[in-house]
């Protein structure tokens, strides 16, 4: 295995795209988010203001009915179309074309859900982040993986990368296997750890920020909008994961000081979002 690239301020600004001060939202990028279902329809509001608070024109998140108050309650900046079904997706409609769309956190795995994932990928042409339930379905489904478009970004941590690619017995085949799944399907893998490496074919890259702190329920959520939000913004699907892996582990760095490790919660990563973009532009 060829050692890994880094993820640096450096490497960031040689594409980061500073806002133009004459945009409008409409062309900051519309995102959707497809998240939640009963009892976690946290994911969903994680991940929708996480994408928001990255710099997205528009979000609209879809979810089931039982999700519907919370989200407009907890989130007023975002749009909410909801499944016809209480407590879990069974038929994603979308009434627009996004730029880029980001679906899995808390979405479960009924059988109705995993259906609607199944109908969603086969007619889905828009640049895609698949996280969470939705990896963990893919994985008892790797054929699935034939109908995303080419370099959608997969954010699985330790346990759902193992489901996708199988056990390993080393951390180099743990790697070589990675490869090989990001090649035989072309999608780009976000490794999820300490620290996070992102696999694009036969590239590796290894992440430079982040710490402990992130180590704490919806930290994927929230890094699954950042993405979803780059990608709509006109990112390639490349530069939206190294982007979005970096940010969020800036967050937790500024953060550490005035929150120490263990108090930092995934509401801290959108809260540290702005401070990390002003790190980024100074």
């Amino acid at each position: 295995m060829k050692a890994p690239l880094l993820i640096s301020k450096e490497e960031i600004l040689k594409f980061y795209k500073p806002i133009n001060p004459l945009t409008h939202k409409g062309l900051q990028g519309h995102a959707v988010i497809i998240a939640g279902s009963y009892g976690k329809v946290g994911a969903a509001v994680l991940a929708s203001k996480a994408c928001l608070k990255s710099g997205c024109g528009l979000v609209t998140t879809f979810t089931p009915k039982c999700g519907y108050q919370i989200l407009q309650i907890s989130i007023p900046e975002v749009m909410v179309v909801t499944d016809e079904n209480a407590n879990f997706i069974t038929n994603i409609h979308l009434h627009l074309i996004p730029q880029a769309i980001g679906i899995g956190p808390g979405i479960g795995q009924e059988l109705g859900t995993q259906k609607a994932l199944f109908e969603f990928l086969r007619v889905n042409k828009v640049p895609l982040v698949l996280d969470a339930d939705s990896l963990n379905i893919i994985a008892e489904n790797l054929s699935w993986l034939e109908l995303v478009p080419e370099n959608t970004i997969l954010t699985p941590h330790p346990k759902e990368l193992e489901r996708l690619i199988g056990k390993w017995n080393s951390e180099a085949e743990k790697f070589q296997k990675t490869i090989a799944f990001s090649e035989k399907y072309k999608v780009i893998i976000v490794m999820k750890g300490a620290p996070t490496y992102i696999i694009n074919k036969q590239e590796i890259y290894e992440n430079t920020t982040g710490n402990a702190a992130l180590a704490t329920a919806g930290s994927g959520d929230t890094l699954t909008g950042i993405i979803t939000s780059f990608l709509a913004q006109g990112y390639e699907p490349k530069y939206a994961a190294k982007m979005g892996v970096f940010l969020h582990g800036l967050t937790a760095d500024i953060a550490l000081s005035e929150t120490g490790y263990q108090s930092f919660i995934a509401s801290n990563i959108i809260e540290y979002l702005g401070k990390a973009f002003l790190e980024l532009e100074n």
